[in-house]
């Protein structure tokens, strides 16, 4: 997967924010009840508040295992993790705050932050299943300016559940996406933490 970096990739990192800016920017936007991105609606607002909520909470009492904790302190490389995101993406809410707390743990991982809409060039290089699905992770190596590695826009067991539903079902049903909510307030993150630190 080993790509050099590109114009738009340099563009996009130029322009990317730290995650703290991040939630503050989200924060703000929920208060004047809108939304990231051109399109503003009461849907996309009210997913934006929930995500504010979700990531306040997990900012504060997601736990990493001793294995992962372990794992990244002993990280030697120098990366920047660059995440694409919208403030409406529930699975956005659930796993940026994992990202942050590994990020936190070793100066060699940089988090960074950018809107998808805003970078259509650089989503349209990471494409799932041909969709511009939302987070995605893209690993970069600070010194020789590769993208190492990418991730998203789900952690393994919910992408497996995703497409075990899809093939049963044909699509994702609101009761489906509320379910996989379910999973990830049991999961408290591990599974999250575990493909993350697989990467490094």
């Amino acid at each position: 997967m080993e790509v050099l970096i590109d114009d738009i990739l340099t563009k996009s990192l130029e322009k990317a924010t730290t995650y703290s800016e991040y939630r503050t920017l989200v924060s703000d936007l929920v208060k004047e009840e809108k939304s990231t991105g051109e399109i503003q609606n009461e849907s996309l607002t009210n997913y934006s508040m929930l995500n504010d909520r979700r990531m306040n909470r997990l900012d504060k009492t997601i736990k990493l295992s001793e294995e992962v904790i372990e794992k990244a302190n002993n990280f030697k490389g120098n990366v920047t993790w660059l995440v694409l995101t919208e403030s409406w993406c529930g699975d956005a809410a659930q796993t940026m705050p994992v990202m942050q707390k590994i990020a936190d743990l070793n100066e060699g991982i940089d988090f960074k932050v950018i809107l998808r809409d805003e970078n259509e060039e650089l989503m349209d290089q990471f494409l799932t299943n041909g969709g511009r699905s939302i987070p995605k992770l893209i690993m970069i190596d600070n010194t020789t300016n590769e993208v190492l590695n990418s991730w998203g826009p789900r952690p393994s067991v919910a992408t497996k559940m995703v497409e075990d539903y899809k093939k049963e079902h044909g699509k994702l049903t609101p009761e489906f996406k509320q379910d996989l909510q379910v999973w990830y307030n049991k999961d408290k993150g591990q599974n999250t933490a575990e493909d993350l630190i697989e990467m490094i």
